[in-house]
């Protein structure tokens, strides 16, 4: 039976556990970086947790097609759940490329890269908590705004230094994929903050 009247905290509940999920995930893409031991194990741990978040979302998406009134827009919620997701899976391809490419050694400028992706998450998780209120999002919207512009200048100077001609063939290749992935990850933290904003603008 179509339950009518379903509790919002349904949806907000399962949207922080999401967002800690992924945070969970960017945590141990910076554990895996920090420390370049056993990655193969690494790895097979963040593949772990992204099956999960995929089991989350996979339970949004169930709930949203059962449920007539929501508390958001459907799209919305839609939106919000894939993007979430499209950002684990991503870090999960990260973890995986470092092992499939024998990547030797994370450079500095990756480290950078994934810690900034770390505190995105971070204040995603402080937005998705606060999301059933409405209140303060703003703070955090920007926050990971600012991130991602500075994931975008990192990228811009490694992507430079890549191509001037002092590196291995092979080398320009593995870290032309590691480089492009994080840049999308971050620019992927990006669009969750734009779907946050714009739930907020809809609901003002």
């Amino acid at each position: 039976m179509i339950r009518l009247f379903p509790r919002e905290d349904d949806f907000f509940a399962l949207f922080k556990k999401q967002a800690a999920t992924v945070h969970q995930g960017c945590e141990l893409l910076g554990v895996m970086v920090r420390d370049y031991t056993d990655i193969e194990q690494k790895a097979k741990v963040l593949r772990d947790v992204e099956h999960q978040g995929d089991q989350i979302t996979h339970e949004i998406i169930e709930r949203l097609n059962r449920t007539f009134i929501t508390p958001l827009e459907r799209e919305d919620i839609h939106g919000l759940a894939g993007r979430l997701d499209d950002v684990l899976d991503s870090v999960e391809a990260i973890a995986s490329r470092f092992v499939l490419l024998r990547i030797a050694q994370p450079t500095p400028q990756c480290i950078a890269l994934v810690d900034i992706i770390d505190r995105a998450a971070d204040e995603i998780v402080k937005a998705v908590d606060r999301l059933k209120e409405l209140k303060t999002l703003v703070t955090f919207t920007i926050e990971i705004n600012r991130l991602e512009n500075e994931a975008d200048a990192i990228s811009r100077d490694v992507l430079a230094d890549l191509f001037n001609g002092g590196h291995e063939v092979m080398d320009v290749l593995r870290w032309k994929e590691i480089y492009g992935r994080l840049e999308k990850t971050a620019d992927q933290c990006e669009d969750i903050a734009n779907i946050i904003e714009s739930i907020v603008l809809k609901n003002s």
